[in-house]
């Protein structure tokens, strides 16, 4: 079977989907398949060599021979906006112009990034007469409603929802990440025959637990071992609602033998930093965030790991770091809206608990709860493996790939 990408970000390019994508392709080749990849040349994460050297590659076979990749001129990708979804849409009119040409394709399969990516992708494999795969990875315009970008009453609103519509209209399957996403789209008409829930894995004989004395990033941090260690690590932006880590530690400034540790970049970042500074909170220690290969060592550094969002904003799947800690077999507690998904497992699982988002009061006495052993919860890293591990969620791929085999 021959299989179409349309990305909008490839390697040597890294996002949240690129260590996925990776082990996808590995996963495909393995049962047989040929890969054609169709994607802007690479601008994001990468240094001036890389960038300048991809510029006059534009095409390429990369995995043995087995996928071969086409790649089209597009600007760098900035934070204005407006330029960001100009470049969206001339990346939109590329790839279907160079897609419409692609020969002996069975399946297109695109993920949900940007917003307009699964419409193209619709398009291409009508064009095509191919199967096509979606991949949600975040429900667009819901996110932007989430992010208070917009409402549901606006122009915006309802130009994305249509586009939506008509993308899980065309689209022969539809891959969630969560129940929380295909509740969503069953609600909006979509049959629940198209849909199936493959959580984003990860590889839980990398990502496993550290012992505290093992652990060498106490030392590079300068963090005492003894001391209850409350960890934060990911994005400080519009959604995560991290001041409330803040306004929790403010309150336990008292408290000894408690420790705050922080990792992460994003827009509020450095807010968070000069807030640490202004309050003098002696106990918060933040650093940026480390590369993906210290994960392990990162969240096994916690008692407790928090995860966070701004009320309202938990209608989302679960966050990606998750089941990071939990195959850590750290416990969690969660600002994080008590009637999501996040919320299921963890109380399914045993593994963590959430409190009011927003609340720094009610973060605060979680966590004493916790350090003073009145409250029990405990790992998570047996659920991962029976539920997010990245054989099972390959195979699963596998599963409805072979179902389209001609």
């Amino acid at each position: 079977m021959t299989i179409l990408f349309l990305d909008a970000y490839f390697e040597p390019e890294r996002t949240s989907f690129t260590h996925l994508e990776r082990d996808l392709l590995k996963s495909l080749i393995s049962a047989g398949h040929s890969v054609k990849v169709i994607c802007p040349v690479p601008t994001r994460g990468i240094d001036k060599k890389t960038a300048d050297e991809y510029k006059k590659r534009k095409t390429e076979t990369v995995y043995g021979g087995h996928v071969h990749v086409t790649r089209f001129a597009s600007v760098q990708e900035g934070k204005n906006p407006i330029i960001r979804a100009i470049r969206y849409f001339w990346c939109n009119y590329r790839t279907y112009r160079i897609g419409k040409k692609a020969t002996n394709v069975d399946v297109v399969f695109s993920n949900s990034t940007p917003p307009t990516q699964g419409f193209i992708a619709a398009k291409v494999a009508k064009k095509l007469h191919a199967a096509f795969i979606y991949n949600l990875q975040d429900i667009f315009p819901d996110s932007l409603v989430n992010a208070g970008m917009t409402n549901k009453g606006s122009l915006l609103y309802k130009i994305g929802r249509k586009i939506e519509d008509y993308t899980y209209k065309c689209a022969d399957r539809i891959i969630v990440i969560g129940e929380s996403f295909k509740n969503n789209i069953i609600s909006k008409g979509v049959p629940e025959a198209k849909i199936k829930v493959i959580p984003n894995w990860i590889d839980t004989e990398t990502i496993k637990p550290i012992s505290r004395p093992d652990n060498t990033l106490f030392d590079e941090c300068g963090i005492d071992r003894d001391k209850f260690i409350v960890l934060y690590a990911g994005n400080f932006g519009a959604t995560q609602g991290t001041n409330t880590i803040i306004n929790a530690a403010d309150i336990l400034k008292d408290e000894a033998d408690i420790q705050f540790v922080l990792f992460g970049n994003g827009s509020e970042f450095e807010a968070t930093k000069r807030a640490v500074s202004d309050r003098r909170l002696t106990n918060v220690i933040i650093n940026p965030l480390l590369p993906p290969e210290r994960i392990p060592e990162v969240y096994s550094m916690g008692d407790v790991a928090l995860i966070t969002c701004k009320k309202g904003a938990g209608g989302a799947a679960i966050p990606s770091k998750t089941w990071s800690i939990m195959a850590c077999n750290t416990p969690i507690i969660a600002c994080f809206d008590t009637d999501s998904e996040l919320a299921d497992v963890l109380t399914k699982s045993g593994s963590g608990v959430c409190v009011t988002p927003g609340d720094g009061g009610a973060l605060a006495d979680t966590i004493l709860k916790a350090k003073n052993g009145e409250l029990i919860i405990c790992g998570g890293r047996e659920y991962v493996t029976e539920n997010a591990d990245r054989k099972i969620c390959l195979d699963k791929y596998a599963q409805l790939f072979k179902s389209f085999k001609v």
